[in-house]
């Protein structure tokens, strides 16, 4: 039976670790100066800011001045695409990325479409692999930014960013990342990945939401974002979110001290999840690579049945999981991102993304085990096309 209810969604967003909380509440109280003000409280403030920027530059390594907090992953990727995109603009207006990218990086491509640049968009295999090869034969004169996600959010997919960074350096095109995904899954070092951005989102490695950072690094030609101040040496205006930034800070330095231990533990809880299913339920596919996984992510698509009745049954159980990216859980259109590894609509409606975090554990997965495939049975016997199948 379970205990409680079970979060299987840290994909979509993590809790907020007690240490990052402890770090943040002084600068929502006794801290709470404007970092831009000149007297005592403000300093302290502004100090805060760098010294999370040196933490955060530190952990990548990058150097101090090329961090620059946001609002969120999602504007660090407008930030890195548009303003890559205009800063280069005299040199030509192609741009390439994958056809399984985030929204925040699709969306910004076809926003620039409408706005007179060209946009590659790749194709990805059954495993949702892009080729480097395929990315070099795409590249033209006038291509000025290349943008490859480090880790698919649905399917757990990792590229291999570090090869197709060096195709993008040889060819002296500016490289973005997009890695709100992997930051705190995956040891992340910027100079050996030759990237020339990278974008990161605080709440996907236990800090709080509302917070973001790009890498940009020293050189590389990019418009402000937000205009009407001098933050963020005058790239980024709006006064400062101090409490998020010491909060980011702090969840990005426990996460890489704990990474070892945190990747060890999901790998053996997705592991064990996939081998599961895959014994106990037929009509199943595992979606994403099966070894170029982010630790945590096991996604399926189960033949015969819809995703949202899974996920409205297992909520009752007990279970908060998913059935892709949270930003499109609104939508009634099949994941992108399935559609493009080669899956049919009819396929692609019936996917189950589980995320595991620190805080889960085997017997959480005996009872989804538990749950689970009669959750399946029963909605696959009200399918007509299982009950063909079934007969035979």
């Amino acid at each position: 039976m379970s205990t409680g209810n079970i979060y299987f969604d840290h994909a979509a967003t993590t809790p907020v670790k007690r240490e990052v909380l402890e770090a943040m509440l002084p600068y929502f109280e006794e801290k709470y100066g404007n970092p831009s003000s000149v007297y005592s409280i403000g300093r302290a403030s502004k100090k805060a800011i760098e010294e999370a920027r040196e933490s955060v530059a530190g952990i990548i390594g990058a150097e101090p001045r090329e961090i620059y907090f946001t609002g969120s992953g999602t504007e660090a990727d407008n930030w890195a695409i548009k303003g890559a995109a205009y800063a280069n603009m005299k040199k030509g207006k192609h741009i390439i990325t994958t056809s399984i990218e985030h929204h925040a990086v699709l969306h910004t491509c076809q926003y620039l479409e409408s706005d007179g640049f060209e946009v590659t968009y790749l194709p990805v295999d059954e495993y949702g692999l892009v080729s480097p090869e395929q990315l070099e034969a795409a590249i033209r004169p006038d291509t000025i930014l290349i943008s490859v996600m480090y880790a698919n959010n649905e399917i757990g997919t990792i590229q291999p960013i570090a090869e197709i960074g060096r195709i993008a350096k040889e060819k002296g095109i500016v490289f973005h990342t997009d890695a709100v995904q992997a930051m705190g899954n995956i040891r992340i070092d910027v100079s050996k990945l030759n990237v020339d951005m990278l974008s990161m989102s605080s709440h996907k490695f236990y800090g709080p939401k509302g917070v973001g950072a790009l890498y940009v690094r020293k050189g590389t030609k990019l418009t402000s974002f937000i205009h009407g101040g001098a933050q963020e040496r005058g790239r980024r205006a709006s006064t400062e979110n101090v409490p998020a930034i010491v909060g980011l800070a702090k969840a990005l330095e426990l996460a890489d001290k704990n990474m070892d231990h945190h990747n060890e533990k999901l790998i053996a809880l997705r592991d064990r999840t996939i081998r599961e299913i895959e014994k106990n339920i037929p009509f199943v596919r595992l979606n994403g690579h099966r070894e170029m996984r982010l630790p945590g992510n096991v996604n399926f698509s189960f033949d015969f049945i819809e995703g949202e009745s899974l996920l409205l049954m297992l909520d009752l159980k007990g279970i908060a999981a998913s059935s892709g990216s949270a930003c499109t859980s609104g939508s009634l259109d099949p994941s992108h991102v399935l559609l493009a590894i080669g899956l049919s609509h009819e396929t692609a409606h019936g996917s189950l993304r589980i995320t595991f975090g620190d805080g889960n554990t085997d017997e959480e997965v005996d009872y989804l085990m538990e749950v689970l495939p009669e959750i399946v049975q029963r909605l696959r016997e009200m399918s007509p096309l299982y009950e063909e199948v079934s007969r035979k």
